[in-house]
């Protein structure tokens, strides 16, 4: 590792970044870069092009990522990746400098070179991106390993954080922390290793971001200690072969004695995940709000930020950190636990947390955490259905739900921010939808002020086309996915289907009533149907076919080969609405009002109608499956819910599965139907235990599903239902999926001279833990239990006071 930092055959410009210039070119870049979110992209490279320093060059790929993200054109991403090689090395260079520098700017929160570490790792992030949106799968494995190093760069600027917090609070982390270890020690307690979510082992760790381990120092714990790079041989042992360099840099930060891979470092939101078993001494609590504990969430008026570097950095680490944890924890299971054998595991509730802590910053860091918050509400939230119940205030189920005040306060101050940015105009479009308002949601997107990125015009057009579909408005939604077609190529295959199927509904509709329209209507369908195999399979993502032109190349060849052995027009040879099929994909039932419900059910009514449509009796098995599952998608919303599962039970579940799989079969009813039996049991049962541990078989269930057609789509469904059953039993106890959780009574704890009764909830898990609960006056859970028989000896062996008059407990139960 020390040749990647001494010996870099590619160097940095020669033009390095002048220690007192670097707030002024801070400045400059952050106002440049600034007009991105006004749409104006000229006006930003324009003002970045000015400078050469680490922030200007972060600026240009940040230009290039964001046309590469909104429109995936294979030239757009090339230019990226080389602006974002050249921000990476130019970054190296200045942290390295940093590093050595007496005069450079010491902060109070962070270690010297920080905002040229978080330059480097926002660099690394955007490549990842990028990579892994190219077709190649090379560049997709390099995108991975390169998120992996700026996943733990954001850790470690946290790590400092929380230091800083703990050192606020009453002393240092580690004076605390050595404390409550004796203190657990006197009652012989031990407890297992736990990790931070998407933490690495030791040996990972020292490849990208850690801290060397030092003697004791008595000057160890003060602010302005300088952290050290330590080289590491072991990172050399992969890297890119065509970057033109040898190694990467290794920033190792921290503040004296501090270990970074110490367990004792991580207490902080650590994993739940018990599969560390060292048995050894650790720390005696693990954090109930683990999204806020030690978490600097000072506003920008604060002394703390009256540096723009410090500004910089914590904007910018809570932005990418939080969007990293969020983005891990929402993919589907099967994809998770491959991220998770190589160490990456997400943390929605805290990933929320740092994006909303970002948007408090009027810079473009808190403008993108403000982007990506509105689409997480009002694109995946909207598109999942099992989701927190925000009716008992808790602030993780409120913030995983779906906050309606808050995302409108901070679409307000965003449009207000960026006026000229059909961006936000958009978000507000989809705020609309997601709240039922699917006419308003239309207008908006159809004003006359166009977007000058002919890549948010092309969102603009697919967002409305979306919505025409939920009408029913078929000619309109038609018309509008063939200007998708011009307006960008991802996936012309899906765009030429979801246009031909709104004239299979047109053709049905007229069938007995006006056939020369509907011999017309035919026609037209058929003619964009064709086209749905040429374009397919031209779009790639991580060197595979996309999902849904696997899908829909898949349909056609279903309906030619009916057409074929039935001996019918194509046309009739289609099965039950496919516009139907695909308004469930995006959850456009949710968005519907009752009369567009109504409308869905008559267009899956025409096709069990044998006067209008003969062939119903020939249907197979898979077919019949996709109407009883999109009938009871659709009565669940009408709140019918024991008709739905009536439906879903008869139809589907009843079945053995292997009927379902098959050449050309629709495989993912058998598994969807497993799902929505566990939504109908959730909407439902809310709040009683017994349909919730139900709920959850049936999640668990079609977690484990072998592949099917559309599994990822189904899957990020089942993650977030996953996540938010977790939350419920820890929360409110009871029995979800076998375990157990009883309620434990404590009375008579000291906080500052009062008596004060407190009731916590104990949650089982397997092993036996200690916790911390914070005491505000009354308290609910967590205390971590065996899942054993319980004495009843309960110990508290610490108890220590902490500012805004909250008190931590340190329980030990005794077995």
């Amino acid at each position: 590792m020390l040749r990647g930092w001494l010996g870099n055959k590619r160097t940095a410009s020669t033009q390095s970044l002048n220690t007192l210039a670097e707030p002024q070119s801070l400045e400059a870049a952050m106002r440049a870069v600034s007009y991105i979110m006004d749409d104006d992209l000229d006006a930003a490279e324009a003002g970045l092009s000015q400078g050469t320093s680490s922030f200007h060059k972060l600026g240009k790929g940040m230009t290039s990522t964001m046309r590469a993200m909104l429109g995936f054109e294979p030239e757009i991403m090339r230019e990226a990746s080389e602006r974002l090689a050249d921000a990476e090395t130019q970054s190296s260079a200045d942290h390295h400098r940093a590093q050595r520098d007496p005069h450079v700017y010491r902060s109070s929160i962070y270690p010297p070179g920080s905002e040229f570490a978080l330059c480097y790792a926002e660099s690394l992030l955007m490549s990842a991106v990028v990579g892994v949106l190219n077709e190649s799968l090379t560049d997709s494995v390099k995108g991975f390993y390169k998120l992996r190093k700026a996943y733990i760069t954001f850790d470690v600027l946290s790590e400092a954080e929380k230091r800083y917090m703990q050192g606020k609070n009453g002393g240092s982390i580690n004076s605390s922390r050595r404390n409550s270890l004796e203190s657990l020690r006197s009652t012989g307690s031990a407890r297992s290793t736990k990790r931070m979510p998407g933490g690495f082992d030791d040996e990972q760790s020292s490849s990208t971001l850690s801290l060397k381990k030092t003697a004791p120092d008595p000057a160890a714990n003060r602010p302005h200690d300088t952290s050290r790079i330590v080289d590491d041989d072991a990172s050399d042992e992969f890297y890119d072969a065509d970057e033109g360099y040898e190694g990467h840099p290794t920033f190792r930060t921290g503040t004296g004695d501090t270990d970074m891979n110490s367990t004792t470092e991580k207490v902080a939101g650590m994993s739940m995940d018990s599969s560390d078993a060292v048995n050894t001494r650790k720390l005696p609590f693990q954090p109930v709000r683990r999204t806020t504990q030690h978490m600097l969430d000072h506003n920008p008026g604060s002394d703390v930020f009256a540096n723009p570097i410090d500004v910089f950095i914590h904007s910018g680490s809570n932005l990418c950190f939080g969007f990293l944890l969020l983005l891990i924890s929402i993919i589907p299971p099967a994809f998770g636990r491959l991220l998770g054998l190589i160490g990456f595991h997400g943390d929605r509730d805290r990933g929320l947390s740092m994006l909303w802590q970002a948007t408090k910053f009027h810079n473009i860091n808190g403008a993108m955490a403000g982007l990506i918050l509105l689409g997480y509400y009002n694109g995946i939230v909207g598109f999942c259905d099992i989701l927190p119940d925000t009716s008992h205030g808790f602030e993780e189920d409120v913030l995983g739900g779906y906050p309606k005040e808050r995302c409108e306060a901070l679409l307000s101050d965003m449009r207000i921010r960026y006026p000229k940015s059909r961006l936000w105009l958009l978000e507000e479009a989809r705020m609309q939808a997601a709240n039922r308002r699917l006419e308003t949601a239309i207008d908006l997107l159809s004003g006359d002020i166009k977007s000058p990125l002919k890549q948010v015009e092309a969102l603009a057009m697919f967002e409305k086309s979306l919505n025409a579909m939920y009408l029913h408005r078929f000619s309109l939604c038609a018309d509008s996915f063939l200007k998708c077609v011009k307006l960008n190529n991802w996936s012309h295959a899906l765009y030429y289907y979801i246009a031909g199927i709104q004239y299979v509904e047109l053709y049905r509709r007229s069938k007995s009533t006006d056939p020369s329209a509907a011999q017309a209507h035919a026609k037209r369908a058929t003619e964009l149907l064709k086209q749905v195999t040429k374009h397919a399979g031209k779009k790639k993502f991580m060197a595979r076919q996309l999902p849904f032109d696997v899908f829909v190349v898949r349909k056609i060849n279903k309906w030619e080969a009916r057409a074929k052995d039935w001996n019918v027009p194509f046309i009739d040879a289609i099965g039950v609405s496919p516009v139907e099929e695909m308004i469930y994909f995006w959850n456009g039932f949710k968005r519907m009002q009752p009369a567009q419900l109504e409308d869905s059910l008559a267009c899956l009514r025409w096709s069990e109608d044998t006067t209008q449509n003969p062939l119903w009796e020939r249907e197979s098995l898979d077919e019949r499956a996709l109407l009883s599952v999109l009938r009871a998608a659709i009565l669940r919303f009408l709140g019918k819910y024991e008709e739905a599962k009536a439906i879903l039970t008869r139809d589907v579940i009843a079945h053995d599965k292997a009927l379902f799989k098959g050449h050309l079969r629709d495989d993912w009813t058998a598994p969807a139907a497993c799902y929505e039996m566990g939504v109908v049991l959730w909407t439902q049962g809310l709040g009683e235990k017994e349909s919730v541990g139900e709920c959850k078989e049936w999640v668990d269930k079609v977690a484990k599903w072998e592949g099917y057609s559309m599994d990822a789509r189904i899957g990020l469904k089942v993650a977030t239902a996953q996540d938010t059953l977790k939350k419920w039993g820890e929360r409110r106890g009871g029995v979800v999926g076998g375990r157990r959780w009883r309620e434990i009574n404590i009375e008579g704890l000291a906080v500052e001279g009062e008596s004060r009764r407190c009731l916590f909830t104990a949650k089982l898990l397997s092993g036996w833990t200690s916790t911390v609960v914070e005491v505000t006056g009354s308290a609910y859970e967590l205390l971590n239990l065996p899942e054993y028989t319980l004495s009843d000896s309960i110990f508290t062996n610490s108890l220590t006071t902490l500012e805004h008059k909250q008190i931590q407990i340190y329980i030990q139960l005794r077995v």
